[in-house]
C-alpha cells in the first residue's frame, strides 16, 4: 500500500493554479517537495489534509479517502507546518497534557523524551519561544502519538545548522520502520538530498518531476565546456544548459555522451535550478 496518492489534483485561486498534480510517496520512503516560494507546496500540503478543497482529482492516505476519512487518518499522520498553530499560553508540558485527549496513542514518555532531545524548556510558555523553537516543538508532538505518515512544511527553518542535522536523523529514523514515510517539502535543498528517497520538483503549480532520488542523480551528470564544444554534443544528449560568454555548463543524460567529455556529479539543487530556468 502507498502511504499517499495525489491523481490529477487541481486548485485554483484567483492569480494562481495548482495544475493538475500526480503524486505517489511508496510506503517506507520519504519525499522532498521542492519548489520556490508561491509554487504550491504549503497549498499541496493543506489539500492532502482537507485543510483546502480540491477542485478535482483524488487523494489517498494510507489506503483512504483524505475528504472521507479525515477523523481516522488524523490518528495516523503527523503534522507541522510552516507556522507551528498551539495556544499561545500553553507551556510545552500542558501542551502534552491537550494532546493526551486528542490522540488515543499519545505517549507522554516519548513526548517527554524528545523535549529533552531537543533542549525544549517544559515550563516555558509558548508566545515565549523563538521560531526554531515552535519548530522543534511541532516536530515532538508529531513524533509523538504513533504516526505513520509525516506531513512536514519547512520543518527546519528556523533551526541552525546542528539542530537541523540532528532533526534530519530523527527522521531518518522515523522511517527505519518500513511502515513509516514522510511528505517533506523545504526551500533548503541540501537537507532534501541527504534525506529523501523520492523528490518533486514544484513550478508556479506545476509538477516538473517525481521521480526517485538515486534515479535522478545516476541517470544525469553535468559538463563545463566552450561553446565549441557544446556545439558537438547530440541535442538528446543536453538536458538543461546555461552559457555565458566564458563557456557553457550542461546537465545532461549521462548515456551516450561523448568519451573525451569529462562528466561531474550533478546536485538536486542544480538539477532543479536549471529546470526552473529551462520552464520559465
Amino acid at each position: 500500500m502507498n502511504a499517499l496518492e495525489l491523481k490529477n489534483v487541481s486548485k485554483s485561486f484567483s492569480g494562481f493554479c495548482l495544475d493538475n498534480i500526480n503524486l505517489t510517496l511508496p510506503s517506507g520512503c520519504i519525499m522532498g517537495l521542492i519548489g520556490e516560494n508561491g509554487a504550491g507546496k504549503s497549498t499541496t500540503i493543506k489539500l492532502i489534509l482537507d485543510i483546502l478543497h480540491k477542485d478535482s482529482g483524488t487523494i489517498t492516505i494510507l489506503g483512504k479517502d483524505n475528504g472521507k476519512d479525515i477523523a481516522l487518518i488524523k490518528e495516523d499522520v503527523g503534522v507541522v507546518m510552516d507556522e507551528v498553530g498551539m495556544p499561545e499560553c500553553l507551556t510545552a508540558k500542558q501542551i502534552g497534557k491537550v494532546m493526551r485527549h486528542t490522540f488515543r496513542n499519545w505517549n507522554e514518555d516519548e513526548y517527554a523524551r524528545l523535549l529533552k532531545k531537543l533542549s525544549l524548556p517544559d515550563n516555558k510558555q509558548f508566545k515565549d519561544y523563538s521560531r526554531g523553537m515552535k519548530m522543534k516543538l511541532g516536530i515532538a508532538v508529531a513524533l509523538s502519538h504513533g504516526a505513520k505518515l509525516l506531513l512536514l512544511d519547512e520543518p527546519t527553518s528556523g533551526l541552525d545548522p546542528v539542530v537541523r542535522d540532528e532533526v534530519v536523523d530523527m527522521f531518518c529514523d522515523f522511517t527505519r520502520d518500513e511502515n513509516h514515510s514522510i511528505l517533506i517539502s523545504s526551500h533548503i535543498v541540501s537537507d532534501l538530498e541527504k534525506l529523501c528517497d523520492y523528490v518533486a520538483f514544484l513550478h508556479k503549480g506545476k509538477l516538473l518531476l517525481c521521480e526517485e532520488k538515486d534515479v535522478l542523480l545516476s541517470e544525469h551528470a553535468i559538463i563545463h565546456c566552450t561553446a565549441e564544444q557544446l556545439s558537438e554534443l547530440d541535442k538528446e544528449v543536453v538536458k538543461y544548459k546555461k552559457e555565458t560568454p566564458y563557456g557553457a555548463e550542461v546537465i545532461v543524460s549521462r548515456k551516450n555522451v561523448p568519451n573525451d567529455f569529462k562528466l561531474s556529479p550533478v546536485s538536486i539543487e542544480e538539477l532543479f535550478v536549471f529546470m526552473v530556468k529551462e520552464a520559465k
